[in-house]
């Protein structure tokens, strides 16, 4: 009997082994993940710097800077909410510089009963954060020609539509208008290891009682 039972208790303890390890990684993979989030969000609230002339978006997204210039009354309307607000639109603007350059201002959220206003060009200084946002997947429908609302946040498309270069920030001070900033924040980063180690754990959990009750059944065979 104790021989048809090794194989049936080494299936059991490694099949255990390898998913506690499992578990465990990914505990491990949720303390960096916190790590990363935290080095994030220190950088959004960080003191603002200048404009740099080439912006990386591997090494500079969220940077806090600032800008001054003027809105060239160009500009997109993606369609957004707020909790607690009417529905609206987020208000993505083109901006020429001091410099000569045209950026891209994510300026905030807009009540649709503002969005009829005129909003007259002036300069303004812009305090935000740069980011390249990926909010459309495939099934985000294309821009809607009679409205021409878009759906989500494109850099490189909205970019091409106001002829801007793809340096995208988002203002986290008010830049008038009663435009309500959007400041950037970690919360959309997903940090799930704790649900994928618990996942784990569990199936720990069933391959050990499955492990015993086969031998249950081995030993009942053979009594």
């Amino acid at each position: 009997m104790l021989r048809r039972m090794i194989f049936p208790i080494l299936l059991g303890v490694l099949g255990c082994a390898v998913l506690i390890g499992l578990g465990n990684w990914q505990v491990q993979r949720m303390a960096w993940k916190a790590g990363i989030l935290a080095q994030i969000d220190a950088m959004i609230v960080a003191e603002p710097v200048a404009l740099m002339p080439a912006p990386d978006p591997a090494n500079d997204k969220y940077r806090p800077v600032f800008v001054t210039g003027t809105f060239t009354g160009e500009f997109i309307e993606v369609l957004a909410g707020q909790v607690g607000a009417s529905p609206g639109v987020q208000i993505i603007e083109a901006y020429l510089t001091g410099d000569g350059r045209r950026i891209l201002i994510d300026r905030g959220f807009l009540l649709e009963t503002d969005r009829a206003k005129l909003r007259p060009v002036k300069p303004v200084r812009v305090v935000g954060n740069l980011h390249w946002p990926v909010d459309s997947n495939q099934y985000t429908p294309p821009p809607d020609p009679k409205s021409g609302l878009w759906f989500a946040r494109d850099v490189p498309a909205m970019a091409a539509a106001l002829n801007a270069e793809a340096t995208f920030i988002v203002a986290r001070e008010p830049t008038g208008d009663a435009i309500t900033p959007m400041p950037v924040d970690s919360r959309s980063i997903p940090n799930d290891h704790w649900g994928y180690a618990i996942t784990w754990y569990l199936l720990a959990i069933v391959w050990a009682v499955m492990s015993l009750y086969l031998l249950w059944r081995i030993k009942r065979r053979t009594v």
